[in-house]
């Protein structure tokens, strides 16, 4: 046995039959442009700052004040509101990849 190949790790394996099925699926991988990858990270970099600004106002209040259940309340907005950029960011991201 000279013409003896390496031996792949299981990571190698389960990649070379994941591009098997997409083959026989009939998906097709385009690498993605230098322009889409800017505009992944700008959408990416701006949601995170909307995030971070959302943190910062929901902390504030929380911490305005006692009451059990407006803390509740609040927290709930904020879990809707942080639902809605990460949807809204990966819709954005999601049609930048398709082009």
């Amino acid at each position: 046995m000279t013409d003896e190949k390496p031996l792949k790790s299981s990571l190698e394996l389960a990649m070379e039959r994941l591009a098997r099925k997409d083959a026989d699926a009939g998906i097709t991988s385009t690498a993605m442009t230098d322009a889409q990858k800017a505009a992944i990270a700008e959408v990416r970099n701006f949601y995170e700052a909307k995030i971070a600004e959302l943190e910062v106002l929901h902390q504030s209040k929380i911490n305005g004040t006692f009451d059990p259940a407006e803390r509740e309340v609040l927290a709930q907005h904020y879990h809707r509101e942080r639902d809605h950029f990460n949807s809204e960011r990966d819709f954005k991201i999601e049609k930048l990849r398709r082009g």
